[in-house]
């Protein structure tokens, strides 16, 4: 099933504004939540085909978000794309280990991340 409707989960404005911009304008349908513990009652309620999480959130983190909502049976088949400032491999591997299922380093080049929306079916 192709991704039509995308949840950016991200404490920054300009950063939810920026990735919604330049997916809205290639049809995505964006829903957005300002933190983690946000993040995960939308993902709930409005069962997005995939989610965009930032790492580097005040309260829940993108990392502890992503572990919930992949084991959570309600939202465990959603995948999630990490994009954040946080470059180490360390924290790659720790995102992919909390059930991410790709991972960007901000900024995000738009041309790759269309690309790595278009690999999740």
């Amino acid at each position: 099933m192709p991704v039509k409707k995308i949840l950016i989960v991200d404490d920054s404005p300009t950063e939810r504004y920026v990735l919604t911009e330049a997916l809205a304008k290639h049809g995505y349908h964006i829903i957005t939540a300002e933190n983690g513990e946000q993040g995960i009652a939308t993902a709930k309620e409005q069962l997005p085909d995939l989610i965009i999480m930032d790492v580097v959130m005040p309260g829940m983190n993108g990392f502890q978000a992503t572990r919930t909502i992949s084991r959570d049976p309600a939202t465990q088949n959603i995948p999630v794309l990490m994009c954040t400032t946080k470059d180490q491999e360390t924290d790659k591997i720790w995102g992919m280990r909390q059930g991410a299922r790709g991972y960007l380093v901000k900024p995000v080049d738009p041309v790759e991340l269309l690309a790595k929306i278009a690999s999740f079916k």
